[in-house]
């Protein structure tokens, strides 16, 4: 083979390498934080797109990690879907990578009329957790079908307009049972107690009101102390709580303490407050995990006075 022959191939194979390097990569399909999101991002999206979820059934959003593939899978998608707001405390670094590098992102919960915390150490701060809200998802799922359609390449946009229409009725279906069911609640019964802030969206919404959580802050992460729990008996008490929601995927022991420490008969009830189940597991998607919820709530707070 002549020199200039040979020179020309290592030349041909080199090029791809170098704009690999240089940030040319293709960018193909889409990256999602939460499995709450994935579902959202799937039910809109359907076979149109390739949906890449990083963080696994049952796991805490607060402190899920990736590996160094996953993250690599970031910076090369053609979107990157995150709850933002603080929620995914052990992701937010990779994601701030990629906006830096250029992807696109769309932090969700900012898209969703947040509100703030109004009590115990994380008052003030914007909070995360708008999926207890289907109004709020609603529009994160508009949100989600507008950023698909503008920057995802060759996209089926007929596909993802059609499947966003059929999921937003069934999240207004939703609603509206949530709503009647949650309305057999006596307005003197809708009181929450939950290992952590998670119900803020949903208290606003229908009218509830949250007298305190074990672990008085918005993340898992924290952690409370004896008068943090001293107090919030004292409070259960005096408001005749009936029950403590804890969060299925997490230890619930010191719920089951706070509930033996204020001396009445208290439940501790299991809900999916913030990952979806394995199929099977009884919250597999958003809307069996709303329904299985909203049945939780009243089923607990309907039972007899402590």
């Amino acid at each position: 083979m002549r020199r200039t022959t040979r020179l020309f191939v290592a030349v041909a194979m080199l090029v791809p390498l170098l704009v690999a390097c240089t940030g040319g990569t293709e960018r193909s399909g889409i990256v999602v934080t939460t499995n709450i999101l994935g579902d959202l991002t799937r039910a809109v999206v359907g076979d149109a797109v390739p949906v890449t979820v990083l963080m696994q059934a049952g796991a805490d959003p607060h402190s899920f990690a990736i590996s160094a593939r996953q993250a690599a899978e970031i910076e090369r998608a053609a979107l990157v879907v995150h709850n933002g707001l603080g929620l995914e405390e052990g992701v937010a670094r990779h994601v701030q990578a990629a906006v830096a590098a250029g992807v696109p992102t769309i932090a969700v919960a900012e898209r969703a009329d947040p509100i703030q915390y109004t009590s115990d150490e994380s008052a003030g701060q914007p909070d995360p957790h708008f999926w207890t809200d289907p109004a709020r998802v609603r529009m994160a799922v508009e949100a989600i079908s507008a950023e698909v359609l503008t920057e995802v390449d060759g996209v089926d946009a007929d596909a993802v307009q059609a499947n966003t229409r059929r999921y937003l009725g069934e999240l207004d279906q939703l609603d509206r049972w949530m709503t009647d069911r949650f309305a057999a609640i006596g307005a003197e019964r809708r009181q929450l107690v939950t290992d952590h802030h998670v119900f803020g969206y949903l208290a606003q919404r229908f009218g509830f009101r949250v007298i305190g959580a074990v672990i008085p802050s918005g993340t898992t992460l924290a952690s409370p102390s004896a008068s943090d729990l001293d107090g919030l008996a004292a409070a259960i008490r005096t408001a005749g709580v009936t029950a403590i929601f804890a969060d299925s995927s997490q230890p619930d022991r010191l719920s089951r303490v706070l509930a033996e420490h204020t001396g009445l008969r208290v439940q501790v009830i299991a809900l999916h407050t913030e990952s979806l189940t394995a199929p099977g597991g009884g919250a597999a998607t958003y809307l069996e995990m709303a329904r299985a919820n909203t049945e939780a709530i009243a089923r607990g707070l309907s039972g007899p006075t402590p």
